[in-house]
């Protein structure tokens, strides 16, 4: 695996110490044929986002199918560049406090709207706070806790006037964080930290949901949406860096079927496609495929208030009957690294060892200890038998793959049938936030470039938690490692937790992710971030 955290780090010490040294000195749509024109000689860009967004309110839609197609119609304070390191973006500089807790953003004069109104602090601040919001309910919610009087509003313990963002004026925004946070600048080019325009949210709270309410400071306009169907945005000529962006337009269609995908690919109406698993052997020496790294962990959940995975021998025996090896060698096939562990390659310590080299393997195929385990686990909850069990994903072959898979595992290795069941993503995501499936399938993408992004989804308050799992001693070793100022002490302190989870065993991993993407040779510059989101301002397509 590629060691991009090192560079990121490199990278941003440098950015930081110039943004600071500055500061000091300075007091319809139509898919067009296979070339990428449309009838209109219009540059278009042609991907599949898979499937309707969940939602374009920054502080909702917390899944890649909403933030890919977001990071490009929205823009944060920073941006991450081609290197995947922050960058100034809508706020041109900023300074920092000595002490690393106060961070004072300038914003862009020629910062707009869409809809051609500025960019102000104020736009900020009301986005920030409402993010925090407990009504708002945002499953990003945890993100802005870093702030100081982030978490205690959020908890329902203090006020939106605690929350430290403030307004100095329209082009000064001043946020004070609870403890010094190195990669504070990156975590905030992630998009539930965009601005909203406070003035047309007031008028219009669903302003986010429809093509021709939709008002952004991106790249791109949104132009068109039709739902579930297709979406077209615009070079957005309102946006500060404008004359960088190349594409006139961006066609997104929805289709959650990879080999249709494909077919689209190969007739010209998509310029980028994943590669169906049954042609991973023909496709990965193609002149056209590109490999890249993401941070982020496909894995299960056990829910823990249902039957029988409230017994921690019976999830560890299910766990440890799978076998990743398998699973991305003749299932996945997209050259995928098993998991061993949550926390994917790529992070490295100070001392710059890779966290997931360090941890090493925390769970490992073993059937004949499973099969032990599950015995112990029956006999401690008086079963004869278990009871029955549903595995339940959301609709795609792929996840139909792997369910398969591991339902094929589990009845191989220990004897235990498995009933699976799918739903399209949006009522399976609000079932698996309901505790109301039993084994479910999961994804995690690294939001900013940090292992405690991983392991902080599995404290007892995360709304990324969706397993019922609570243990005090997790919690304390998160919270002490996010106020941790000595960085091997904060690594030590993270090792620990996650050792932790994989003794208690709510989750189970099966790979980690890659991009195995294929691109079209006519189409240049579309960034994918290893943490991150799609990045299509730079993008070209001759």
């Amino acid at each position: 695996m590629k060691k991009w955290w090192t560079i990121f780090m490199g990278v941003l010490l440098v950015l930081v110490l110039a943004a600071c040294t500055a500061s000091e000195s300075s007091g319809e749509g139509d898919e067009g044929d296979s070339e990428g024109e449309s009838d209109s000689g219009t540059n278009t860009l042609l991907l599949n986002n898979g499937e309707e967004p969940t939602s374009f309110d920054p502080s909702q839609g917390f899944d890649a199918v909403s933030w890919n197609a977001l990071n490009n119609l929205m823009e944060g304070l920073t941006r991450l560049g081609k290197d995947h390191t922050p960058e100034p973006a809508t706020a041109e500089k900023w300074e920092i406090s000595e002490d690393g807790k106060e961070y004072t953003f300038f914003i862009r004069e020629n910062a707009k709207w869409s809809n051609g109104d500025d960019v102000t602090a104020g736009d900020y601040a009301f986005a920030w706070k409402r993010l925090l919001d407990p009504e708002t309910a945002s499953p990003a919610a945890f993100l802005g806790y870093f702030i100081e009087g982030g978490e205690a509003f959020n908890n329902g313990e203090g006020s939106a006037d605690d929350v430290m963002v403030e307004a100095v004026s329209d082009k000064e925004l001043k946020v004070t964080l609870k403890a010094p946070t190195g990669y504070f600048l990156n975590i905030i080019s992630n998009p539930a930290f965009f601005p909203i325009n406070e003035s047309v949210a007031t008028e219009n709270p669903e302003w986010f949901a429809e093509a021709d309410s939709f008002v952004g400071n991106g790249p791109f306009a949104l132009a068109e949406w039709k739902h579930d169907s297709e979406m077209l945005m615009k070079k957005n000529e309102e946006y500060w860096d404008h004359e960088t962006v190349k594409l006139d337009e961006v066609h997104w269609a929805m289709v959650n079927d990879t080999n249709t995908e494909y077919q689209m690919y190969e007739s010209g109406e998509l310029d980028t496609s994943n590669i169906p698993s049954d042609m991973a052997e023909q496709l990965l020496d193609s002149e056209e495929l590109s490999i890249q790294d993401q941070a982020g962990t496909a894995f299960y959940r056990f829910n823990v208030n249902e039957e029988p995975f409230q017994n921690k021998k019976i999830r560890k025996a299910l766990a440890m009957s799978v076998n990743q090896q398998e699973i991305v060698d003749y299932v996945t096939k997209n050259k995928e690294e098993p998991a061993y562990g949550f926390v994917s390659y790529g992070f490295e310590s100070p001392s710059g060892e890779d966290f997931r080299e360090h941890n090493g393997k925390l769970v490992e195929t073993n059937v004949e200890e499973a099969k032990q385990l599950l015995e112990e686990g029956m006999e401690e909850e008086g079963y004869d038998e278990l009871p029955a069990i549903t595995l339940s994903y959301n609709t795609s072959e792929d996840n139909k793959k792997i369910a398969e898979a591991i339902q094929q595992m589990f009845k191989e290795n220990l004897g235990v049938e498995v009933t699976l069941e799918n739903a399209e993503w949006n009522v399976f995501l609000e079932a698996q936030k309901a505790l109301e499936h039993q084994l479910s399938r999961s994804s995690f993408l690294a939001d900013y470039a940090d292992p405690i992004n991983f392991l902080e989804s599995f404290t007892t308050d995360s709304s990324m938690n969706r397993t019922g799992w609570s243990n005090e001693e997790y919690d304390q070793l998160i919270a002490d490692a996010k106020n941790e100022a000595d960085e091997e002490q904060r690594w030590e302190l993270m090792y620990e937790a996650e050792k932790l989870l994989f003794e208690e065993m709510p989750i189970f991993p099966v790979h980690f992710y890659n991009q195995v993407v294929l691109e079209k040779d006519n189409v240049s510059d579309i960034v994918r971030h290893p943490v991150g989101y799609l990045e299509l301002k730079w993008a070209d397509k001759q």
